[in-house]
């Protein structure tokens, strides 16, 4: 897997473009801006995201999709994750048979509640050999700026699974790989929605007590939810379980849990949207996980009252109250 294609130019996106080729690729970013792909390629750098990253020789920039996928064994998706599926409608007929695709994207499809390796499946008419999803606490700006970090490269095909795994292994990043696809997104799409919730205790200004009992309790729901749709439970406590949990939970970097604090400091759902640049997965995921988890007979009590803060206008304070006055039990509960 020599030649990538990174489909788009966000953050992420452009981060594990430079992973790829400090790893040795020939990468091909899409920017859908024309003056972003220029800046790429005449001072190496993302002047929307990480300005003062610069980005490997490795690292060209097209605003054409056609040019991005001419060369591409290795198709990696960094999209909102409601925008995957019509972006493939126009990307699938141009990538080469064979090109194994890659998803970044830790989100649930609204409307179906599926994940996006099964939307890549159904859009783009692959079998699973010919996909991997990446996954962990891999938070853009610290991979940029080359802190240690490991992630999971998660596969039903053990090959496709390695061969990812050598195209983005680096110095810094030390990628792992799994067969559990299935836990390893459900992992990080139910995340983004504790993270939210994380903000929101932060906004109101609780302490470590209450983080480390929202991401603890969040865990157990991710579990719950994962179990019954018959992930393996070991893929919770790793990685793309709680590594990607307690990242995007206590970094201020996080863009769910900087939107989650917003909403703690009393901001309604429309002000922080109209504020807030980047996508926040969790604000779209938490209706189709809880219509995964409905349909299953799974309590999810947290990404519950997530859900009535951002679409039924509950304060947040009301949502800690509704949690900390639920009828007790045992911890563990599956």
């Amino acid at each position: 897997m020599r030649h990538a294609a990174v489909l788009t130019a966000g953050s992420w996106g452009t981060v594990f473009a430079k992973v790829l080729a400090d790893a040795g690729a020939h990468v091909t970013l899409l920017a859908r801006d024309q003056a972003i792909a220029d800046a790429i390629n005449g001072r190496h750098v993302n002047p929307r995201y990480l300005a003062d990253v610069r980005l490997p020789d490795l690292v060209r920039a097209t605003s054409s999709p056609r040019r991005a996928l001419r060369e591409a064994d290795l198709v990696v998706l960094a999209v909102p994750s409601q925008a995957l599926r019509s972006c493939l409608v126009e990307w699938a007929p141009l990538v080469r048979p064979g090109a194994v695709y890659v998803s970044l994207m830790k989100g649930m499809e609204a409307g179906s509640s599926r994940r996006m390796s099964e939307v890549i499946a159904q859009a783009a008419g692959v079998g699973p050999e010919r996909i991997a999803v990446v996954s962990g606490p891999n938070l853009a700006r610290e991979i940029a700026v080359e802190h240690p970090a490991a992630t999971v490269v998660a596969s039903d095909c053990a090959a496709t699974a390695n061969a990812v795994q050598a195209a983005c292994w680096t110095p810094y990043l030390r990628p792992y790989t799994n067969a559990d696809v299935l836990g390893c997104e459900l992992g990080g799409a139910v995340k983004n929605v504790i993270a939210l919730a994380a903000g929101m205790l932060e906004g109101m200004g609780f302490g470590t007590n209450s983080l480390a009992s929202l991401i603890t309790r969040g865990l157990a729901e991710t579990a719950r939810l994962g179990t019954a749709l018959g992930a393996d439970p070991m893929t919770f406590a790793g990685l793309a379980g709680l590594g990607d949990l307690v990242a995007t939970c206590g970094s201020p970097l996080s863009r769910n849990r900087s939107f989650g604090e917003k909403l703690g400091r009393g901001m309604t759902l429309d002000q922080v949207l109209a504020e807030q640049r980047q996508v926040a997965e969790g604000v779209r995921s938490c209706r189709p996980l809880l219509a995964l988890a409905d349909g299953l007979g799974v309590s999810m009590p947290i990404t519950r009252q997530v859900e009535r803060v951002l679409y039924e206008g509950l304060p947040p304070l009301e949502a800690v109250k509704d949690l900390m006055s639920r009828e007790p039990g045992p911890e563990y509960h599956l």
